[in-house]
């Protein structure tokens, strides 16, 4: 039989044999039966005999009969097909018949790739919102549980006996464990936490999961994969994946795409743990290098403050320290000191002027030795930086207290008396680390109680702020403020000066800010009770 296609008639040079079409044809006539179908509907169809109705599939049938019909698709057997009807001049019908399961898996795993890549980016981001390592751990658990398996447990490596797990259902409930159990219990596990490649999830046996790998409540577990959790340079952990046993065991595609998870949460919890490795480190520095919590030592009244450059920073080039007196050194030493530079290099620097002066303890009576012993030091390093300092040493006589100063480059320390009077010390010097010799002037002073000796960095007097923001605080204003607190114990003091800064500075920028205040209290000393310990100083 012959067919003109659509848009053909009778008559026309162009006809279609339904025997050589390509694809099956079913003609039907206007009864629904059939009529013909070529050999490729025939294998289609086994079923279906000429002069009858086409007893199958549905979707075919009610498309026939449906007269506005334009287009149909359904399933025959395991395969997809779309059919499309010709009309025909004795109102039947030609259905052509395309096969489309190819066409169809393709969209479907097409569509399967998106979904996997839309995790995968929500999942990065999700891991990498934080870089604290049990959040990690607990993030890859819930995300492993709700999208690729029934449950998920995260393994991290320890150099302890016990392993910290993170397990998750589907229901999302987290539970954190320590376990004592060695990984070489488990299948693949041991491996997975030594970053090996991990083992097929159909060489594992679901049996050998140990009680305390599955999470509680879970059931009979019908599949287990365990893949490695890689990080930078070393293991982050292990990955392991659990399916009931009435479900369809994980299949290769799977297992890849699990890898493919483990590879971003490994990134993750490596950074993570990177983070925390580092924080710590630098909470151990940073705890040598901030400045002294300060009280009165032996009968003189000590109180600092700081404020670095950055409001972000906790240390930078400015510094104070107070040693009480020893066997050594009979006096109690102070210094406040600027590093050039500020932040963490300059910081670095003060560190070591630091060291190198509790070092030089003994020598604390000839303030002009350690200050050449310091140059020196500071010379043969591999820094280029300079740095200024005031020396103090300070003893208690009577009520009074009395002081000796030492500049080297430094502003000169104030001092306020109990008249509201501030005064200059008397003393001045060369900078350290910078010149092969150093020169110095000490100035001897005596504290009456209440009177104070105020020692500050440059970055009090050079603070720009005011009305315009760029006047600077000046040296000045400061000892008008000064005077002003005559009588105030050290620590009033130095909240004074800090606050005034503040004031002036604003929102503005400024460099660090060291404040140093020695006071002698007001009150008389009592002997001790027991005859033995320290007497103290009444307020």
């Amino acid at each position: 039989m012959t067919y003109f296609p659509d848009g053909l008639r009778p008559g026309s040079t162009t006809v279609v044999s339904v025997a050589a079409a390509p694809c099956p044809v079913v003609i039907v006539d206007g009864e629904g039966r059939v009529v013909e179908l070529n050999d490729s509907a025939t294998a289609l169809f086994p079923s279906a005999l000429t002069g009858r109705p086409l007893p199958s599939p549905e979707w075919l049938t009610d498309a026939q009969r449906d007269p506005g019909a334009t287009t149909a698709t359904g399933t025959v057997g395991d395969r997809f097909f779309s059919a499309s009807p010709s009309p025909l001049p004795d109102g039947g019908a030609a259905w052509w018949l395309v096969e489309e399961t190819a066409y169809r898996s393709a969209l479907k795993e097409l569509e399967g790739e998106r979904e996997r890549t839309r995790f995968l980016s929500e999942a990065s981001s999700a891991l990498l919102s934080s870089l604290n390592l049990e959040r990690c751990m607990e993030v890859t658990a819930r995300l492993a549980a709700e999208y690729l398996a029934d449950a998920a447990a995260v393994i991290a490596p320890t150099t302890a006996r016990k392993l910290p797990v993170v397990m998750c259902d589907r229901q999302g409930h987290l539970t954190r464990a320590t376990v004592s159990s060695e990984p070489e219990t488990v299948p693949g596990l041991a491996e997975a936490l030594r970053g090996f490649p991990p083992v097929p999830s159909r060489w594992i046996d679901p049996a050998a999961a140990p009680d305390w790998l599955v999470p509680e409540g879970f059931g009979e577990v019908g599949s287990l994969v365990i893949t490695p959790l890689p990080g930078h340079g070393v293991p982050a952990g292990a990955l392991v994946l659990f399916r009931r046993a009435q479900k369809t065991a994980f299949s290769e595609s799977e297992e890849a795409f699990a890898g493919l998870f483990a590879a971003r949460a490994g990134a993750a919890m490596s950074a993570a743990r990177l983070y925390a490795e580092q924080n710590s480190v630098s909470d151990v520095l940073m705890r040598a290098l901030l400045p002294p919590s300060l009280q009165q030592v032996e009968g003189v009244e000590f109180a600092g403050g700081y404020r670095p450059s950055v409001d972000t920073d906790r240390i930078g080039g400015d510094f104070y320290d107070v040693h009480p007196p020893g066997e050594d050194s009979p006096e109690t030493f102070a210094v406040l000191g600027d590093v050039a530079g500020k932040g963490l290099e300059a910081a670095v620097l003060t560190g070591k002027i630091r060291n190198t002066l509790h070092a030089l303890l003994p020598m604390a009576d000839d303030h002009g030795k350690m200050l050449r012993l310091l140059n020196n030091a500071m010379r043969n390093g591999h820094s280029t930086r300079f740095a200024t300092l005031v020396l103090v040493s300070a003893a208690r006589e009577d009520r009074d207290v009395a002081l000796r100063l030492t500049s080297a480059g430094h502003p000169p320390p104030l001092i306020v008396r109990g008249d509201g009077t501030v005064e200059e010390a008397d003393t001045g010097g060369s900078l350290v680390g910078v010149l092969p010799a150093v020169t110095s002037r000490t100035a001897r002073i005596r504290l009456l109680p209440g009177e104070s000796c105020l020692l500050y960095t440059d970055g009090v007097t050079e603070a720009k702020g005011g009305p315009m923001g760029d006047t600077m605080f000046g040296e000045q204003r400061l000892r008008r403020a000064l005077a002003e607190c005559a009588g105030l114990p050290a620590s009033a003091l130095v909240e004074r000066v800090l606050m005034l800064t503040d004031e002036w500075i604003g929102d503005g920028r400024h460099d660090d800010i060291a404040v140093l205040a020695i006071t002698a209290p007001r009150g008389a000393h009592l002997s001790a009770v027991d005859g033995t310990t320290r007497g103290r100083y009444t307020a």
